[in-house]
């Protein structure tokens, strides 16, 4: 059954882009803020990015003609990639930060609970091994291309967009879904 109706399909901008970054940027300070085993990790961001169905939305806008639930947007899933410390635990992985995109031109999914007033941001973390030899792009695309998570598997199906830092707002990632 489609959940066409409850998708927007309306562009997104670079604007929107750094909207969803600011988002992410304050979730993860709030949970730093209150989570103080967790705070070396504010020093080890490496990307965030917008992942999933949003992200293959950006790159491929879709034109209102999907019959599917493979366009549009229902929500934005947005990944922060931190630098992975061999010394230190690694970041939690079932952490799960809810944010309000707020009023848009996206509206907001019916299935949302009522306290969201525009789209719902999801957004994630994953600590992941960097090589010396790698910037943080090579490192995201690695652990993309090699990692067996069911959560890898699913942001590798799509492509991957940076989101911060802002002088890659935009970039893209990934393009194809990684061949198994």
């Amino acid at each position: 059954m489609s959940d066409r109706a409850h998708r927007s399909f309306e562009k997104i901008t670079h604007a929107d882009l750094h909207r969803l970054s600011s988002l992410a940027l304050a979730d993860f300070e709030d949970f730093f803020r209150r989570y103080h085993q967790w705070r070396a990790y504010r020093e080890r961001l490496m990307l965030i990015c917008l992942c999933q169905g949003a992200a293959r939305h950006y790159v491929t806008p879709s034109c209102g003609v999907a019959t599917d639930r493979e366009g549009g947007v229902n929500d934005f899933d947005v990944w922060g990639f931190f630098r992975h410390d061999p010394n230190d635990r690694p970041f939690p992985p079932r952490r799960h930060g809810l944010q309000d995109f707020g009023p848009s031109k996206f509206g907001r999914s019916v299935d949302d609970k009522p306290r969201f007033i525009g789209r719902r941001v999801d957004v994630w973390g994953r600590s992941i091994e960097k090589l010396p030899s790698e910037n943080p792009i090579q490192a995201v695309q690695r652990y993309l291309r090699t990692h067996h998570s069911d959560s890898a598997r699913l942001v590798a199906e799509c492509p991957v967009v940076v989101l911060w830092p802002a002088e890659r707002l935009g970039e893209i990632v990934t393009r194809k879904p990684r061949s198994n």
